[in-house]
């Protein structure tokens, strides 16, 4: 089984938009193909940059962290893509 994967992706407005999945690169080509397994978000905000990805063990986990990301203040999603945060600090 595959190890789930917290990723953070960058639209063309700038904006972050952050999830899981067991396999990134699919994931990352749904969304940039803009189709129905594209998240809603995501559509029309094209084009779009992977800019961070971490291995957080299994979907429980991955479920958790994704929510508590998500909850962060955007200068906090900027530190963590740099790596200045590291998503161990919320484990």
């Amino acid at each position: 089984m595959k190890p789930w994967v917290l990723y953070i992706v960058r639209c063309n407005d700038n904006s972050l938009y952050t999830g899981i999945t067991n396999d990134v690169q699919r994931r990352f080509r749904e969304h940039e193909k803009q189709g129905s397994r594209c998240s809603k978000y995501l559509r029309g905000k094209a084009p779009l940059r992977l800019v961070y990805s971490e291995q957080v063990g299994e979907k429980g986990e991955a479920l958790r962290l994704e929510r508590h990301i998500k909850s962060l203040s955007r200068k906090d999603k900027e530190r963590l893509i740099r790596g200045t945060l590291s998503v161990k600090n919320f484990c």
